[in-house]
């Protein structure tokens, strides 16, 4: 196994554990992380929005596959299964992962999944019908973004 393989399955690890930190160690201190509801998150943001997960995702689940690295550059798959805590529905998020590593570290992670299903799932009917919609999914980042600024004030 490539040692950054290693990086991932670790990651991947803490992450089943709800253990952000574990997840943080993983990672380079100005790592860039993106997804397409948190979008170009730096460095203490992307931790932050890793310990405000793990501690709101009281049911989170995860299964991982398809764990490939090399010296630069490595993938993944994983499904996380938990409750929306703003609507309490059941959420099944299917996610592919890209990463970027220096020395051991992710330097760069990057998360895909269709926010159209992911909102039907969270949103129930609205998300349905309109989560493709620009406005929706501008919504939806704008409440994350101020969720994840809230977090961090308080911690």
């Amino acid at each position: 196994m490539h040692p950054n393989e290693k990086v991932i399955q670790d990651f991947y690890a803490a992450f089943g554990r709800k253990d952000a930190e574990g997840m943080i160690a993983c990672y380079d201190r100005e790592v860039w992380f993106s997804d397409p509801v948190f979008l170009d998150l730096k460095g203490e943001e992307a931790f932050a929005m890793w310990r405000m997960l793990t501690s709101r995702g009281k049911d989170l689940t995860l299964e991982v596959s398809g764990i490939e690295a090399d010296d630069t550059s490595g993938k993944a798959h994983w499904d996380a299964r938990y409750t929306f805590s703003q609507t309490g529905r059941k959420v099944l998020n299917r996610i592919d992962a890209r990463f970027t590593f220096r020395d051991g570290k992710i330097t760069r992670h990057e998360d895909s999944f269709d926010l159209w299903k992911w909102a039907g799932m969270a949103l129930g009917l609205k998300g349905q019908l309109l989560g493709w919609a620009p406005p929706v999914q501008g919504a939806i980042r704008k409440n994350a973004a101020a969720g994840l600024r809230a977090f961090m004030k308080k911690s």
